[in-house]
């Protein structure tokens, strides 16, 4: 299971077990945030666990923004993971024409109805996923949030926004993390459908099975953002 700094077990808001991601000794702490079962296990059944700058876990939140609102509160009210910085990462609707299955998203913000929070280190974080993923669309900007799964006019319509992608936990999971307290905090997600590629179900289509093996590969660019973090500012 994961290890919390001083050896503790981490809380576990979400089911599942799997390969636990190497912590560093010593160094800061890292939440990914994932809402779905099938996320944590490519999250964490991928490969490169090594070169973490310090503890890891992986939190499976459960669906929308007030499950997510309530798992990451929990989770960052807990002693060893206070301070970690967050990464929300999972699936997402692509909303650009021209998007497909396993391009990546790096948000440099993320919008819903109660604001909009900024993201952190985002051009290291897509240097860095270009470098584990050579080959993949690596898209940058708003990623907006709602409460619901999106479809047709709508997603038309926040496209007609500035936004480029959607999902339902992002923006209330880096909102949550900022409100307890002052952290690194991003927004990675894998899109599963877009515009001209809509899906059904995750997993039963090509497009979902395509970007379940992108996330599955995403980890080693998380702890190198985690890392760049730490160096000193020139």
């Amino acid at each position: 299971m994961d290890r919390a700094p001083g050896g503790g077990p981490p809380p576990e808001p979400g089911a599942g077990t799997g390969p636990v991601p190497a912590a560093g000794p010593g160094g800061p702490p890292l939440v990914v945030a994932c809402a779905l079962g099938i996320e944590k296990l490519a999250l964490r059944s991928g490969g490169g666990r090594s070169g973490a700058a310090g503890p890891v876990t992986v939190v499976r939140t459960g669906m929308g923004p007030a499950q997510a609102r309530r798992t990451v509160a929990r989770t960052l009210a807990a002693g060893p993971w206070r301070d970690a910085a967050v990464i929300a990462s999972g699936f997402c609707a692509g909303l650009a024409p021209g998007m497909h299955p396993g391009d990546l998203i790096v948000a440099e913000e993320t919008r819903d109805a109660e604001g909009v929070t900024a993201c952190v280190g985002t051009g290291p974080l897509v240097d860095a996923l270009t470098r584990a993923l050579p080959g993949r669309t690596v898209h940058t900007g708003p990623l907006t949030g709602s409460d619901h799964i999106v479809r047709g006019p709508e997603r038309a319509a926040l496209r007609a926004g500035g936004a480029i992608a959607v999902d339902m936990e992002s923006a209330a999971t880096l909102r949550t993390a900022l409100a307890a307290g002052a952290r690194p905090v991003a927004a990675v997600r894998v899109v599963v459908d877009a515009p001209e590629h809509e899906l059904v179900r995750i997993g039963t289509v090509r497009g979902g099975i395509s970007a379940f093996r992108v996330l599955r590969a995403v980890l080693p660019a998380f702890f190198e953002w985690h890392r760049s973090l730490l160096l000193p500012r020139r």
